[in-house]
């Protein structure tokens, strides 16, 4: 499915963020990248096989 050198991951590698961009919509939220994968701005994703990865943004820590 990606024709990109070098291919991107598979939406199951721990790498599946990597993939490239081929429809962007900061509007909406969303991107969907190569590998079928939905990223969210909240950092959540929806891979392909519909299941969601809850949002993982880094703790921020105060002090």
């Amino acid at each position: 499915m990606c024709t990109h050198t070098p291919k991107c991951p598979t939406a199951h590698s721990a790498d599946r963020e990597a993939a490239q961009v081929v429809a962007a919509h900061p509007e909406q939220g969303w991107n969907l990248l190569c590998n079928a994968l939905v990223v969210f701005d909240d950092t959540g994703e929806l891979l392909p096989d519909g299941q969601v990865v809850a949002p993982h943004r880094p703790l921020v820590v105060t002090a």
